[in-house]
């Protein structure tokens, strides 16, 4: 099963929020990317609605015909959002409130009590549910005793390690990566994957499910445009082959 692509449209919501208005229009790019080649669509709503909102995700769930991921802190608010929504997927992140980005997984041992409940109630609705994890072996088995489906390894320093040592950057992802098929979980990515460091990664664990994509894609789309940047992103999943060497 081949590695699916999921561009995560934030950052679109952020341009147009400084401005105001509809433009660009989120829900229109989200059709964009599908019709493109994209096989899901992530949001990752915050409390302060800096780039995609509420009315956002609720627009959404009727636009998005691939699969629907939900990033956020499981919050009341946010758990109540993605329960009237139902995606396919939620993705459940320790962020704190006024975090830039998600620079850190779920401490699954220590949390564990916490997290329990919490999965259990978005499986009963027949959500996926998947666990952003740092690159820890004991971190994807305690995401599996909290009853997740699927675990996110957060690939920030994946992506910084590759620019100046490929070989370590994919070493140091193989213990936690395979303890998830061990575990029977399935196995996301995200975070600083870009056209130079994705081909690596997939190719060396090909049993990833799913990449979600924000930043680097939007950043390349300014250039080449959303249709070639998403074609170039598939091709490098898919066919396009780097050595590490």
């Amino acid at each position: 099963m081949m590695t699916r692509l999921s561009v995560n449209i934030n950052k679109v919501a952020t341009l147009r929020n400084a401005r105001g208005g509809n433009l660009p229009d989120v829900e229109q790019f989200a059709r964009d990317c599908e019709r493109f080649g994209a096989e899901g669509i992530t949001v990752h709503p915050r409390p302060d609605e800096r780039h995609i909102t509420r009315q956002d995700v609720l627009l959404l769930r009727d636009i998005v015909t691939t699969e629907f991921n939900i990033e956020g802190n499981p919050q009341s608010q946010f758990t109540e959002l993605v329960l009237a929504v139902s995606p396919a997927q939620v993705t459940l992140v320790p962020d704190g409130l006024d975090q830039l980005t998600s620079d850190h997984g779920w401490d699954t041992k220590a949390n564990l009590d916490y997290l329990i409940p919490v999965v259990r109630r978005f499986r009963e609705a027949d959500i996926r549910v998947s666990l952003f994890v740092d690159p820890i072996p004991e971190m994807v088995e305690y995401a599996r005793k909290a009853g997740a489906d699927r675990v996110e390894l957060y690939t920030g320093p994946y992506a910084e390690m590759y620019d100046h040592d490929p070989k370590a950057a994919i070493a140091a992802y193989r213990p936690a990566a395979e303890a998830a098929k061990t575990c029977s979980l399935g196995l996301n990515a995200g975070h600083d994957l870009n056209l130079r460091n994705l081909n690596a990664l997939v190719t060396a664990f090909p049993w990833i499910d799913e990449v979600s994509i924000g930043h680097a894609l939007i950043a390349d789309a300014l250039y080449l445009g959303i249709e070639e940047t998403i074609r170039r992103y598939k091709y490098t999943i898919h066919n396009y082959e780097i050595t590490t060497d």
